[in-house]
Protein backbone atom coordinates (compact mmCIF):
# COMPACT_ATOMS: atom_id res chain seq x y z
CA UNK A 1 0.00 0.00 0.00
CA UNK A 2 1.31 3.31 -0.86
CA UNK A 3 2.37 6.26 1.23
CA UNK A 4 0.11 8.75 1.84
CA UNK A 5 1.72 12.40 1.25
CA UNK A 6 0.34 15.65 1.75
CA UNK A 7 2.77 18.62 0.29
CA UNK A 8 2.85 21.96 1.16
CA UNK A 9 4.81 25.10 -0.88
CA UNK A 10 3.74 28.16 -1.84
CA UNK A 11 6.39 28.09 -4.54
CA UNK A 12 4.99 26.69 -7.72
CA UNK A 13 8.08 25.55 -9.27
CA UNK A 14 9.11 24.04 -6.04
CA UNK A 15 5.80 22.61 -5.68
CA UNK A 16 5.73 20.96 -9.35
CA UNK A 17 9.45 19.93 -8.45
CA UNK A 18 8.94 17.68 -5.53
CA UNK A 19 5.32 16.96 -7.09
CA UNK A 20 7.22 15.20 -10.12
CA UNK A 21 9.59 13.37 -7.71
CA UNK A 22 7.20 11.81 -5.55
CA UNK A 23 4.47 11.30 -8.54
CA UNK A 24 7.79 9.00 -10.15
CA UNK A 25 7.49 6.72 -7.16
CA UNK A 26 5.02 3.78 -7.02
CA UNK A 27 5.36 3.37 -3.11
CA UNK A 28 3.86 7.03 -2.70
CA UNK A 29 0.77 8.77 -3.28
CA UNK A 30 0.31 12.38 -3.37
CA UNK A 31 -3.12 12.65 -1.99
CA UNK A 32 -3.18 16.50 -1.97
CA UNK A 33 -1.26 19.65 -2.47
CA UNK A 34 -1.51 23.05 -0.32
CA UNK A 35 0.19 26.43 -1.45
CA UNK A 36 -0.10 27.93 2.44
CA UNK A 37 -0.37 27.18 6.05
CA UNK A 38 -4.68 27.50 6.13
CA UNK A 39 -4.54 25.06 3.10
CA UNK A 40 -2.40 22.69 5.31
CA UNK A 41 -3.95 22.97 8.35
CA UNK A 42 -7.67 22.34 6.77
CA UNK A 43 -6.06 19.19 4.53
CA UNK A 44 -4.68 18.13 7.44
CA UNK A 45 -7.47 17.92 9.59
CA UNK A 46 -9.10 16.27 6.42
CA UNK A 47 -6.74 13.73 4.82
CA UNK A 48 -5.69 10.53 6.17
CA UNK A 49 -2.17 11.76 5.02
CA UNK A 50 0.74 9.49 6.52
CA UNK A 51 3.39 11.98 6.17
CA UNK A 52 3.66 15.99 5.45
CA UNK A 53 6.08 17.59 3.34
CA UNK A 54 5.92 21.17 4.25
CA UNK A 55 7.76 24.04 3.19
CA UNK A 56 8.13 26.27 6.49
CA UNK A 57 8.18 29.93 5.26
CA UNK A 58 4.79 30.27 3.24
CA UNK A 59 3.16 33.94 2.82
CA UNK A 60 0.77 33.24 5.28
CA UNK A 61 3.65 32.54 7.86
CA UNK A 62 3.26 35.53 9.74
CA UNK A 63 -0.50 34.81 10.49
CA UNK A 64 -0.39 31.10 10.80
CA UNK A 65 2.86 31.04 12.95
CA UNK A 66 0.33 30.70 15.90
CA UNK A 67 -0.75 28.22 18.27
CA UNK A 68 -3.35 27.03 15.74
CA UNK A 69 -1.07 25.83 13.35
CA UNK A 70 1.59 24.53 15.89
CA UNK A 71 -1.19 22.58 17.64
CA UNK A 72 -2.55 21.53 14.26
CA UNK A 73 0.52 19.93 13.02
CA UNK A 74 2.38 19.16 16.03
CA UNK A 75 -0.54 16.96 17.40
CA UNK A 76 -1.30 15.33 13.85
CA UNK A 77 -0.95 11.82 13.37
CA UNK A 78 1.07 12.63 10.70
CA UNK A 79 5.33 13.11 10.58
CA UNK A 80 6.06 16.35 9.13
CA UNK A 81 9.29 16.09 7.19
CA UNK A 82 10.21 20.00 6.57
CA UNK A 83 11.39 21.64 3.53
CA UNK A 84 13.50 25.01 3.39
CA UNK A 85 16.49 26.81 0.92
CA UNK A 86 17.34 28.58 4.04
CA UNK A 87 18.80 25.63 6.50
CA UNK A 88 19.75 28.26 10.05
CA UNK A 89 18.92 28.44 13.37
CA UNK A 90 16.19 30.45 12.45
CA UNK A 91 14.82 27.70 10.43
CA UNK A 92 15.75 24.65 12.33
CA UNK A 93 13.63 26.30 15.69
CA UNK A 94 10.94 26.35 13.05
CA UNK A 95 11.00 23.14 12.00
CA UNK A 96 11.05 22.11 15.83
CA UNK A 97 8.16 24.39 17.14
CA UNK A 98 5.94 23.11 13.99
CA UNK A 99 7.22 19.46 15.15
CA UNK A 100 8.85 18.46 12.17
CA UNK A 101 10.42 15.21 12.41
CA UNK A 102 13.50 16.30 10.01
CA UNK A 103 14.30 19.08 8.09
CA UNK A 104 15.65 18.77 4.68
CA UNK A 105 17.47 21.84 2.21
CA UNK A 106 15.49 21.90 -1.04
CA UNK A 107 18.55 21.83 -2.87
CA UNK A 108 19.07 18.17 -1.53
CA UNK A 109 15.74 17.00 -2.10
CA UNK A 110 16.42 15.11 -5.35
CA UNK A 111 18.30 12.25 -2.87
CA UNK A 112 16.77 12.54 0.37
CA UNK A 113 13.33 12.92 0.34
CA UNK A 114 12.11 9.56 -1.00
CA UNK A 115 14.37 8.40 1.89
CA UNK A 116 13.22 10.61 4.45
CA UNK A 117 9.62 9.85 3.95
CA UNK A 118 10.04 5.85 3.78
CA UNK A 119 11.92 6.03 7.09
CA UNK A 120 9.05 8.13 9.01
CA UNK A 121 6.22 6.02 7.65
CA UNK A 122 8.22 2.75 7.86
CA UNK A 123 8.50 3.16 11.92
CA UNK A 124 4.94 3.64 11.92
CA UNK A 125 3.95 0.96 10.80
CA UNK A 126 6.58 -1.61 11.93
CA UNK A 127 7.23 -0.32 15.67
CA UNK A 128 10.59 -0.05 17.16
CA UNK A 129 11.78 -2.73 19.32
CA UNK A 130 13.87 -1.81 22.27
Amino acid sequence: MPIKVLLADSNDAARRAIRNRLEHQAEIELVAEATNFAQTIQLAKDLESQVIVMDLHMPDESTFASADLELTLNHGASPIVAVSVWIDEETRALADRFGAVTLLDKMELATDLIPAIAQFTSSRTNPAVD
